[in-house]
């Protein structure tokens, strides 16, 4: 959203200034697409990765000289949207940088375990009813352990995020580059 507020915002800026901003959230959603998602992915971007494009653009926005009150609403507006941006990718690298532990994963299965004893030894007396509790409450301990697998590595996966949002900004814009 903060990258679809700079396009919208850039209509209230000069040309060259326009196409310039435009231009470059255009290159940092494709450099973050074809490049930056499968690194994540991997668990290979870091914030020392520098993001140009939205560096390049808060440069170009600084340097607008803004002579109403308006021009200078939307210079702020843009700063930090930029900032908002920058705020954006960097939790998407936080995030593709963390995991679960193999001490969480020791925990939970080990508590399961433990409830899975305890369930046997209240019903030892009904084998069948020990034998209902027991598989049912398994499933549930293997869905939530599948569930944990699954978003562990968010960037990655049948249930993974994509980058369909980011490039749903470069579609809303004109192929010309008018407004």
């Amino acid at each position: 959203s903060a990258l679809r507020g700079i396009v919208l915002l850039t209509d209230s800026v000069p040309d060259e200034q326009r196409d310039a901003l435009r231009r470059l959230v255009n290159r940092h959603i494709e450099e973050a697409v074809t490049h930056e998602w499968g690194s994540m992915a991997k668990r290979r971007l870091t914030m020392e990765t520098m993001p140009t494009h939205l560096i390049e653009a808060l440069k170009v926005t600084l340097a607008l000289q803004a002579a109403e009150e308006t021009q200078k609403m939307v210079q702020r507006e843009i700063i930090n949207d930029v900032h908002r941006a920058l705020e954006a990718r960097r939790q998407r690298i936080v995030v593709s940088q963390t995991s679960v532990s193999a001490v969480k994963w020791a925990a939970i299965l080990l508590q399961g375990l433990c409830a899975l004893v305890a369930i046997a030894m209240v019903h030892c007396d009904n084998r069948l009813t020990c034998a209902i509790a027991l598989a049912i409450f398994a499933i549930g301990i293997a869905v939530s352990v599948l569930l944990i697998a699954a978003y562990s590595r968010p960037f990655t996966g049948e249930i993974s995020v994509g980058p369909q949002l980011l490039q749903q900004v470069i579609a809303t814009e004109p192929p010309d580059g008018s407004p």
